[in-house]
């Protein structure tokens, strides 16, 4: 095991090296997982621990909305063979950190949202883009079995007869100031159907987020615990 490990971070650490030759800039992860650093103000997230994701299985359709640099989705696709990323900020940013890290997740440079086109801003940077409902996204990616979601309070529009088929949730989930009224709808389809958990920290609150919602569809053997 420690051959492979050491074999995997030199092969890493080459690619490293070749790559900051020249002007480029690029930050590695202590798994391997390499980020270019971001050319405007706007964050670039490269690790994202709050999710679970050990349930991964190798069949599974995953859908990343809100993949910013690509920190989830970059590491599923490790996993999976079909993952695909929605992003309406920093998308070229993204396609440009899955090209690095060598593994296929097309992008879909949009948002969630109620299908008519919006301005999204993140980290005052701000796109036109056009917005698909929960189920159309999921049309155009090709099905979703796992569904990743971090979309700052876009949440809340999700038509609940959407998540049908979706095995398991990891998604952020956000109140004022960041998002609007929880929709007590979502939250009850949620309850009727999947096991869950809301984990939450003491900064949840002030910086308008609720919680992670981890949630496992009944009655198919996918908890991941």
């Amino acid at each position: 095991m420690w051959d492979l490990f050491g074999r995997l971070a030199l092969s890493t650490f080459k690619r490293f090296q070749r790559l900051n030759r020249g002007d480029t800039k690029v930050l590695i992860c202590r798994d391997g997982t390499l980020f270019r650093k971001a050319p405007g103000p706007f964050r670039v997230i490269t690790e994202v621990p709050e999710y679970w994701t050990e349930d991964i299985r190798k069949t599974d359709a995953v859908l990343d909305i809100g993949a910013n640099a690509g920190a989830f989705c970059i590491r599923a696709a490790r996993s999976c063979s079909h993952v695909v990323a929605v992003e309406p900020v920093t998308g070229d940013l993204l396609s440009e950190n899955i090209r690095l890290n060598g593994v296929h997740v097309p992008v879909i440079k949009a948002a969630l949202g109620d299908g008519r086109p919006a301005e999204i801003t993140w980290d005052g940077c701000t796109a036109s883009v056009p917005t698909y409902t929960l189920r159309q996204l999921i049309d155009l990616a090709g099905g979703c079995d796992f569904l990743k979601c971090d979309c700052e309070g876009a949440e809340w529009l999700i038509d609940p007869a959407d998540l049908s088929g979706i095995r398991r949730i990891e998604m952020e989930l956000h109140q004022p100031p960041i998002g609007g009224t929880p929709n007590p709808q979502f939250l009850e389809a949620v309850a009727a159907s999947y096991g869950f958990e809301i984990e939450r920290t003491p900064c949840h609150g002030p910086m308008g987020k609720m919680g992670i919602l981890h949630a496992w569809r009944q009655g198919n053997d996918s908890s991941p615990g």
